[in-house]
């Protein structure tokens, strides 16, 4: 059975339909949605097998770890240690298109964390997935909707075509141009890009 396409409105997310996609999380489910970066794939962070799954439809290397959404800072500590210079750069930097490499604490899924014991999260600047992340109260594991060779899907039926075999919903919040997120290390109180995305860090911390 083929995904759902589920409009929702990019800027004011409806809450009827924030919630039909926040029970297709809580049932374990993968869904599609827009962030501000890119389309991703995700599922809630204590589901094995949406975990499972998106690894699977993307067909990615299990060496390869996943993201993090997180709703605000609070729940980043949770799931992070986080010092105060890596406090005062999450403050600084989120919401944006930005995924801040920092050491995992023992509530990362072992699925998710490296073999450095780290972990990529984000605080994206977009409505949809930050209501999703707010109504669920978990965080979200997340990946980009892009095809096992890398190209980049940003249009909802594109998705729908190639991955609805495996999703519950697409939420659908229009087009959107795919940048990669900018990712940030914050291990050692030390500020290193990994990857120059969408997101830019000018001036000092």
């Amino acid at each position: 059975m083929l995904a759902r396409i589920l409009p929702i409105d990019a800027v004011h997310p409806e809450p009827h339909r924030v919630h039909r996609a926040v029970a297709a999380l809580e049932a374990g489910g993968v869904l599609a949605f827009p962030t501000d970066s890119y389309y991703g794939l995700g599922c809630d962070v204590g589901s094995k097998q949406g975990i499972e799954r998106i690894y699977q439809l993307k067909e990615r290397d299990r060496r390869k770890p996943l993201s993090v959404i997180c709703s605000d800072l609070a729940e980043i500590t949770r799931y992070a240690k986080v010092s105060n210079f890596a406090f005062r750069a999450l403050k600084r930097l989120t919401p944006g298109p930005f995924t801040f490499v920092l050491e995992a604490t023992r509530e990362i899924p072992d699925a998710l964390a490296t073999k450095q014991q780290t972990v990529g999260i984000r605080i994206p600047n977009a409505p949809i997935a930050l209501a999703l992340v707010e109504q669920l109260g978990r965080p979200l594991v997340s990946t980009s909707a892009a095809t096992p060779d890398g190209e980049p899907l940003i249009d909802p039926q594109e998705i729908l075509d190639v991955f609805g075999h495996g999703l519950e919903l697409i939420i659908d919040g229009g087009y959107t141009l795919h940048e990669p997120s900018t990712v940030v290390s914050l291990v050692g109180d030390e500020l290193t890009i990994l990857r120059q995305g969408k997101g830019e860090i000018t001036g000092v911390l």
